[in-house]
């Protein structure tokens, strides 16, 4: 008898219950017992005890379900050795629990957080297989991350739709795309969509070079100009400041966002009337593509067999169009930034997309 015990962490995304049913399916379709505990709203459930027996039923008709079945929160890992605010500590709770469910392992599916706690529960001794979960595509050894490419489909899908409104007026439109650190996300739909210009956080921009870009269109007969700014986006005169200088930026700064302070930088210097749309959570939501569901449900196969293997401590991730086992020591603590001079960077410009930089 296997004794199974799962939970999602962080920012929820789509294909989070295709992997999950990937897991439980090829557990089951093994022929060995196993008992199922779904931990509720992240590392929470695991710190309290919140859990819930999960049966075969409750892994039907998920596999084109958003969210998660079992709900998520944010546990910050800088706040994991802090007691709670009864004293409780946390790791101790964490392990505490495990060992009182007689848990085989433990199956955790998250981001690069969630990826930190996870391999503390491993150097703390608890079994723990991982399923790399992120609409940014920044987890570290692995080309993929489901929850990516749906994202990618929901943000090409709104740049898609200001396009014709940016024709019809003769605007410049701004679509803000979720990225705090890392442009993946910003870059390929701004590519699938279309966009003239692209702001990434890994790549500063100057904002006379973006108003040059805008005004070449206008001069080369182009009635409207579609960016694509990522919402960690960053100037090349803030990426000069220190961590500190930039964050007290951040607090005082007038605009909601950087697309907003772009948006008034570029009308202030070319006269043109720039709007902004900022897709938000919609980027998360909704069913998960079919590719996401393809390919959660082939890191949730594999992390199945592992776990029937008895073979711990491991990421399941995607490696030359092949699905791996990472070690996750190596995994934890690490960003999986866009280069500069990524190809896809050089193939971008190559078009004529403008980056600012």
């Amino acid at each position: 008898m296997k004794r199974i015990g799962m939970l999602t962490s962080g920012g929820d995304c789509q294909a989070l219950n295709a992997a999950m049913r990937g897991v439980v399916k090829t557990l089951g379709n093994s022929g060995e017992k196993t008992e199922i505990y779904g931990f509720l709203d992240g590392y929470r459930g695991l710190i309290y005890g919140n859990y819930r027996m999960l049966g075969t039923k409750d892994f039907s008709g998920i596999l084109t379900v958003g969210g998660t079945i079992l709900g998520t929160s944010r546990t910050p890992f800088k706040q994991i050795r802090e007691p709670d605010e009864n004293g409780l500590d946390k790791v101790e709770a964490m392990k505490k629990n495990y060992k009182k469910l007689k848990l085989d392992c433990l199956v955790i599916l998250g981001g690069n957080g969630t990826h930190k706690t996870a391999n503390l529960l491993r150097s703390e001794g608890l079994n723990i297989i991982t399923l790399p979960k992120t609409i940014d595509n920044d987890l570290w050894g692995t080309d993929m991350t489901f929850g990516f490419q749906s994202a990618v489909d929901i943000a090409t899908n709104a740049i898609d739709c200001i396009h014709t409104t940016a024709a019809s007026h003769g605007r410049v439109f701004i679509v803000e795309v979720m990225g705090h650190k890392v442009g993946w996300l910003t870059l390929n739909a701004g590519m699938a969509g279309g966009a003239d210009i692209i702001l990434l956080p890994e790549i500063p921009y100057d904002i006379d070079k973006v108003v040059d870009a805008v005004e070449a269109r206008d001069r080369n007969g182009s009635r409207f100009t579609i960016i694509a700014v990522a919402e960690g986006a960053i100037s090349k005169e803030d990426a000069k400041l220190s961590k500190k200088e930039y964050k007290e930026k951040l607090r005082t700064r007038p605009y909601p966002s950087v697309s907003y302070e772009v948006a008034a930088q570029i009308q202030e210097k070319s006269g043109r009337e720039v709007r902004v749309t900022v897709p938000g959570h919609v980027q998360r939501g909704g069913s998960p593509c079919p590719y996401d569901r393809v390919f959660a449900s082939r890191l949730g196969s594999e992390a199945g067999r592992l776990i029937l293997e008895d073979d711990y401590g491991f990421m399941v991730g995607y490696k030359n169009r092949e699905i791996v086992k990472v070690p996750l020591e190596e995994v934890a603590g690490k960003l999986k930034m866009l280069s500069p001079d990524a190809a896809i960077v050089k193939e971008a410009k190559m078009l004529g997309i403008c980056f600012g930089d």
